[in-house]
């Protein structure tokens, strides 16, 4: 039995985030799971570098699978993007070592949340950017970021509920650009909790909007108190950029 690694792409807008639910058919997992299962003619589960929530898309998600098959990489990928949707595919097949795993190998993951700061519409980027029509202050934004870089405990920009996994990640860089009327927030860092870039970015444009100070940050982290925190952006303006090995 082979060792597979997927590069996935994906628009996550009509879809219940990356993970399997019984309740629906409709997710990232599920489509590629159905479609691989039928392709080897025996049960495929496939394991992802995270899990993306509903509505958050990819240009680099990988995942794996273990199965037994006589097609070549390139035959495997025809395939899949052979039956895949438009909004799902496969950019890249691979065969690794028994021992690769996508998300307990992962070293870092690179996301980008992009914000159109403008009151004229975003026609063909909609489905991929969050609309903010404030004006925003952005090098407020980039002191405030400059606080959130390193290793923190950041429950405070958790939605999960309180657990005895570690809320400890570090954040490598944040980087705002402008482009345009658009935004870009990138974030590299070694991993990031449940819907923890979304509320960095809230808390971000808080900053931008001018309705809390840059220097208050290291207080949101000390506080450790979700409610101390920003607001959780849409999801529609996310997207996982890269996993890093």
């Amino acid at each position: 039995m082979s060792n597979y690694r997927l590069l996935i792409q994906y628009e996550g807008t009509r879809y219940q985030g990356w993970q399997r639910q019984e309740s629906t058919e409709n997710t990232i997992q599920g489509r590629l799971e159905a479609l691989l299962t039928k392709m080897c003619g025996t049960p495929v589960e496939i394991q992802g570098s995270g899990r993306t929530d509903a509505g958050v898309h990819a240009l680099g998600q990988v995942a794996n699978f273990h199965a037994e098959t006589d097609m070549t990489c390139q035959e495997i990928l025809a395939y899949i993007n052979k039956y895949l949707p438009e909004d799902i595919g496969v950019i890249e097949v691979t065969k690794v070592s028994e021992r690769f795993h996508s998300r307990l190998n992962a070293k870092g993951k690179t996301y980008c949340y992009r914000v159109w700061n403008s009151n004229l519409p975003c026609v063909f980027d909609r489905k991929f950017v969050t609309v903010v029509s404030d004006k925003l202050d952005v090098e407020a934004m980039r002191r405030a970021a400059s606080y959130l870089t390193g290793t923190h405990d950041f429950k405070a920009f958790t939605s999960a509920k309180r657990g005895k996994k570690s809320t400890v990640r570090t954040i490598e860089s944040i980087e705002i650009t402008e482009c345009g009327k658009e935004l870009r927030f990138v974030f590299r860092g070694d991993g990031f909790l449940y819907h923890m870039v979304r509320i960095l970015v809230g808390t971000l444009l808080e900053v931008g909007k001018g309705e809390r100070k840059a220097e208050e940050l290291p207080s949101v982290i000390d506080k450790g108190q979700r409610e101390s925190a920003g607001a959780l952006v849409p999801a529609g303006g996310l997207t996982l950029v890269e996993v890093r090995y």
